[in-house]
C-alpha cells in the first residue's frame, strides 16, 4: 500500500491543537511537508518545532483566523507566492499544496429554532465561506500537480443530527453537500474530495461540549459522558490519533479511487449507513 507523501505539501488547518494538530504530525510522519494554519502565533511555533522531518522537511506556518475568511484566503496566497519565489530561486520548493485540511472549531450547542440568523452566517462564514476560498487558491496547483487532496473535517451529524447542535448540523451538512459536488467537479484532474466526521473524541471540543451538557441539565460531567458512551458501540471516545490517521490515508495515493465520501470515525455510533 502506497502511503507515501514523500515530495507532497500540505495546509493543515486549526494545526494547533486537536485533529488538526495530530493530522499535521501524521501527514509529516509520512513525509509532507506541512504548512500549519492557525491564528495564534505563539501556538503555531510551538507545535511547528516538534513536527516530525523523517526526510529532512521544512515545514513553515501561515496565520489564519477563519473568523475572516478572505484575510486567512490572503494568507495562503500570499505563501503560496513566496513558495513560487523560491522555486524559482533555485531551491528545490513543490510551489502548491497537493494537500488541504479544512477543519476548525464548530459552533456553539443550542437548539435550531432558538439560533440567531447571526449564529448562522457567522457559522457559515467559518465553516463554509473559509473552505471555498481556500480551495480556490489550492485548487490550480492541484491540476498542475496532478494530484489533490481536500479533506474536510466536519461531523457524523450530516448523516443524522446530533440533538442540541441545531446550528452545526445545519452548516455541516452545508459543506458535506459543497464537498459532494466539488467532487465530481474536480475528480478528472487527480483530485478527490472527501469529508472525515468525528464521533465523539476526546478533543477540547468534546470536553466544552459535555460541560455544556452538564451545565444546563444540572447532571455532573461524568454523568454526560457515561450517557455519552452508552451509545457507541466500541464503549470508548476516539482519539485525535484515530482521526488522523483517517486523515491521512485519504491524503495518500493509495486513496486515490476514494472520492465524494462521509468517512464516519465514530466507534459505530453513527446508526445509518
Amino acid at each position: 500500500m502506497n502511503l507515501d507523501l514523500s515530495g507532497k505539501r500540505a495546509l493543515v488547518c486549526g494545526s494547533t491543537q486537536g485533529i488538526g494538530h495530530a493530522a499535521a504530525v501524521e501527514l509529516a510522519n509520512l513525509g509532507c511537508t506541512v504548512t500549519l494554519a492557525a491564528r495564534n502565533w505563539n501556538k503555531l511555533t510551538n507545535v511547528l518545532e516538534h513536527l516530525p522531518r523523517p526526510h529532512g522537511q521544512v515545514h513553515d506556518g501561515v496565520i489564519a483566523d477563519f473568523e475572516h475568511p478572505q484575510e486567512a484566503a490572503d494568507a495562503v496566497s500570499a505563501k503560496l507566492r513566496e513558495m513560487e519565489a523560491a522555486k524559482e530561486g533555485g531551491k528545490e520548493v513543490a510551489a502548491c499544496y497537493h494537500i488541504l485540511l479544512n477543519n476548525t472549531g464548530g459552533p456553539p450547542g443550542g437548539p435550531l429554532a432558538e439560533a440567531t440568523l447571526a449564529q448562522l452566517a457567522f457559522a457559515e462564514q467559518t465553516q463554509l465561506h473559509s473552505a471555498h476560498l481556500l480551495m480556490q487558491q489550492v485548487v490550480p496547483g492541484m491540476k498542475l500537480a496532478g494530484y489533490g487532496r481536500i479533506i474536510n473535517v466536519i461531523s457524523t451529524s450530516v448523516k443524522q443530527p446530533i440533538a442540541g447542535l441545531g446550528v452545526s448540523n445545519t452548516v455541516r451538512g452545508a459543506v458535506a453537500n459543497w464537498a459532494k459536488t466539488l467532487a465530481a467537479e474536480l475528480g478528472a484532474f487527480g483530485i478527490t474530495v472527501n469529508n472525515v466526521l468525528p464521533g465523539a473524541t476526546l478533543t477540547q471540543r468534546h470536553h466544552n461540549l459535555v460541560a455544556a451538557k452538564a451545565k444546563q441539565s444540572g447532571a455532573a460531567e461524568h454523568e454526560i459522558e457515561k450517557q455519552l458512551l452508552a451509545a457507541i458501540p466500541a464503549g470508548r471516545f476516539g482519539t485525535a490519533q484515530e482521526l488522523a490517521a483517517a486523515i491521512a490515508f485519504l491524503a495518500s495515493p493509495a486513496a486515490g479511487y476514494i472520492n465524494g465520501v462521509n468517512l464516519p470515525v465514530d466507534g459505530g455510533r453513527t446508526l445509518c449507513l
